[in-house]
């Protein structure tokens, strides 16, 4: 997934080689040609490696983050000896930064101004171009990058220190590279456990996949079986059901082709950024590490904030049922459809006037609506359809529902609470908690005439039962205003039928 020394667009030796957002790398000429033609400054260019859209700083290609370790893996797939000019470079002087060919290198020991100078062979050395070169900053073509400031997240030389980071928090590159580059190995770690995520869902749609393409054969021959009795008119419809049988597995297979497409593509975004981090802290050095760790810091918390799917955006649910009517084929009534149709609990509803309240010992209930994934009717019942109504207070206090099938997709709940208090009720279909289960159930005391009396007010006040000066059982009855006495026969023996426990 690494760069080689050549660019992907040209084919030739890098060329400033410029560090895009996806961590493709481009030379920078061919990214100046991939911008849209007749505009002084594109807005963003189109990798041609993933076919990612990325967005350009404000001062274009030339802000892009420059990749000194592709450089370095140019220059030692294509440079030759620097001291001779047909040798092929195979090793590297660590103090002079020379490339030499095997002849050269025992001529640079053996020459009294290189005799104590330190050889190393090219496999060998971190970066096999750049190791031990100073990075010379671009502002200050003389001064070596030595500094990082931590304000900027940039390396700096001591001219940028005078010119605009006094104030800023800096340190020596040496003294910040472990803090920076154990912040991007956490970013690995993570982005490693994506990864195995990724790989066991893909492994999930092919095995999916699979049991759809099973399933379908073995209905297929579910579906010829109960053909052959018919003759020919079993024969057309058998004919026109394998179709639709077809239609609907291509079409399951096809969204799954689509979301196994999007995960790889999502696993191999996640791949290329691993394998490049992983190279570029293995064989970067430290200044190089710094001046990518932005861009590279970047790339892997979006892709660590990627949202995807963790199990395949279908199932193996295709059914056939031969008992269902099927309408008229050469004059003779048909039976069997297939039905792909599956009921998804967390569709489902319940309705009912008095949901959540009961009475002591009288009878009441709800119906539970099943619905499928696109929250339509089912139209038929057979679901296994669960309920449990126990007590909040006393756990050993349950309530015997019944449960029955309307075969048209509803089903009625009826029970009888024969304690008072809150209970928890909990209604679920293939073992799955439906819309608003687990609910609450508030069950009050059954109703009972008032044995108590009246008491009035002794202000001498005629004709309303309202008055606030009139009690029960030591409560004062409110009103907004007194309009005279005690109340009237009739008025008693109706507050009499309504006061309730």
């Amino acid at each position: 997934m690494l760069s080689g020394s050549r660019c992907p667009v040209c084919a030739e030796p890098w060329v400033a080689p410029r560090l895009l957002p996806c961590l493709h790398l481009l030379c920078a000429p061919c990214l100046r040609r991939l911008g849209a033609p007749g505009r002084t400054a594109a807005l963003s260019v189109l990798c041609p490696v993933c076919d990612a859209e990325v967005a350009l700083p404000p001062g274009g290609v030339a802000q892009l983050t420059p990749d000194y370790l592709a450089l370095g893996r140019g220059a030692a797939a294509t440079g030759g000896c620097d001291m001779c000019v047909d040798g092929a470079a195979v090793r590297r002087c660590r103090t002079c930064g020379a490339h030499l060919c095997l002849f050269c290198s025992r001529a640079h020991r053996r020459q009294k101004k290189t005799a104590s100078h330190t050889v190393a062979e090219l496999e060998n050395i971190k970066d096999c171009s750049q190791a031990g070169k100073p990075l010379f900053c671009p502002s200050h073509p003389t001064e070596e990058l030595r500094l990082f400031c931590e304000q900027c997240d940039w390396p700096i030389c001591r001219d940028c220190v005078i010119d605009g980071h006094q104030q800023h928090p800096y340190d020596f590159t040496g003294n910040v590279i472990y803090r920076h580059g154990n912040s991007l190995r956490e970013l690995l770690k993570s982005i490693q456990q994506h990864m195995d995520t990724l790989e066991d869902v893909l492994d999930q749609i092919d095995d999916t996949g699979n049991a759809i393409h099973s399933r379908a054969e073995a209905v297929a021959a579910e579906i010829s079986l109960f053909a052959d009795g018919y003759v020919k008119a079993i024969e057309e419809h058998r004919d026109q059901l394998l179709k639709q049988l077809e239609d609907l597995k291509v079409q399951n297979e096809n969204l799954l082709h689509l979301q196994k497409a999007q995960l790889e593509q999502l696993l191999l975004d996640m791949r290329t950024g691993m394998e490049f981090t992983e190279h570029l802290l293995a064989r970067g050095s430290d200044l190089e590490i710094l001046i990518t760790k932005g861009v590279v810091a970047s790339r892997l918390a979006r892709l660590n904030s990627v949202a995807y799917s963790t199990h395949p955006s279908v199932d193996n649910g295709i059914q056939f049922s031969p008992q269902e009517r099927a309408g008229q084929r050469c004059g003779y009534e048909v039976f069997g459809a297939i039905l792909n149709k599956v009921v998804d609990p967390a569709k489902c509803t319940l309705q009912g006037e008095d949901l959540h309240n009961a009475r002591q010992n009288q009878l009441t209930g709800f119906t539970v609506l099943c619905n499928d994934t696109t929250g339509e009717q089912m139209g038929r019942g057979g679901e296994t359809v669960q309920v449990t109504v126990t007590h909040k207070d006393k756990r050993d206090c349950t309530v015997k529902a019944t449960v029955y099938d309307n075969s048209d997709g509803t089903y009625h709940i009826s029970y009888s609470p024969e304690e008072p208090g809150l209970y928890a009720v909990c209604v679920c279909v293939k073992g799955q908690h439906v819309q608003g289960s687990p609910f609450t159930l508030t069950v009050k005391n059954k109703f009972r005439k008032h044995q108590g009396g009246y008491q009035g007010c002794g202000h001498g006040h005629e004709g309303h039962p309202s008055c606030p000066h009139w009690s029960c059982c030591g409560q004062v009855m409110e009103s907004s205003e007194c309009l005279g006495g005690p109340p009237s026969d009739t008025s008693q023996r109706s507050l009499l039928r309504t006061v309730a426990l």
